[in-house]
């Protein structure tokens, strides 16, 4: 027979209940990694320098000295000029020199930067696996109609993503293929006899100047949109960018997980 004495009560009379665990409703999540982020901010300053040296070069084609006039950068037909980008006024306001000269050496000089780090970016992305968030998917183009309906604010509820959505895979993509553009017909322009095949293929020094021209105000329009949206986005997703983690709710889909799926 046990016998209780009045000291042996229940441990459940003596210590309180211990709290039921909380759900976490947020997490740090780890999205873009450090190589990934180096390159994009070489690439900043780098493309940036690349397009206002630009601007200077083709600020020669502008000059009427050299009667050579707006045939290259215009749109028209035939001898009609209907716009010329980047006007005589345009210079004027922001008191850009006529440096053709120095123009040609920054842009000479930064393109090979440009290509390198388009190239390790390239590499990168292929043997990390992370092209696999870059490259657009069955969906993708379905997605980025209803992205871009959800900005105009014609529609809510945004499609489920983990990295990139499909208008982010379809614009980031399009992306590495200008920069590829860019190089090779820059490369027309830069030798175009010892390059005389690639500047033919092109459809000769002129096409591929207008080829290189377009490509640039590409980029230029990718750079504002890009830019708005990630104000647009705000501060979490500049952030991962710059710490390369980004917080994000309990519920959504994990891209470690995802990154780990890949392996």
């Amino acid at each position: 027979m046990v016998i209780k004495s009045k000291y042996d009560n229940d441990s459940s009379d003596i210590l309180p209940s211990a709290p039921a665990p909380l759900n976490a409703s947020i997490r740090l999540e780890r999205k873009h990694p450090l190589a990934i982020r180096w390159m994009h901010w070489i690439n900043f300053p780098v493309l940036f320098t690349m397009i206002w040296s630009g601007i200077l070069i083709y600020w020669n084609d502008s000059d009427n000295a050299y009667r050579h006039p707006h045939a290259i950068y215009r749109v028209g037909i035939g001898k009609f000029t209907l716009i010329r980008l980047f006007p005589d006024w345009f210079y004027q306001k922001l008191h850009v020199p006529y440096s053709v000269t120095q123009g040609l050496g920054y842009h000479f000089f930064f393109m090979w930067i440009f290509g390198l780090n388009g190239l390790l970016y390239v590499l990168y992305t292929s043997f990390s696996g992370e092209w696999r968030f870059l490259v657009p998917e069955r969906r993708s183009l379905r997605d980025a109609i209803q992205v871009t309906l959800v900005d105009l604010h014609l529609r809510k509820g945004l499609p489920a993503q983990t990295k990139y959505n499909g208008a982010q895979r379809i614009a980031y993509t399009s992306v590495i293929l200008m920069g590829v553009g860019m190089l090779v017909t820059g490369l027309a322009i830069y030798k175009p006899t010892q390059a005389h095949w690639l500047t033919t293929l092109l459809g000769g020094y002129e096409m591929a100047r207008w080829l290189h021209f377009w490509i640039t105000m590409s980029f230029l329009g990718f750079f504002v949109v890009h830019v708005l949206q990630v104000i647009l986005a705000g501060w979490n997703n500049f952030r991962a960018m710059v710490s390369g983690r980004e917080i994000q709710r309990a519920e959504a889909p994990s891209i470690e997980a995802e990154r780990r799926s890949h392996r």
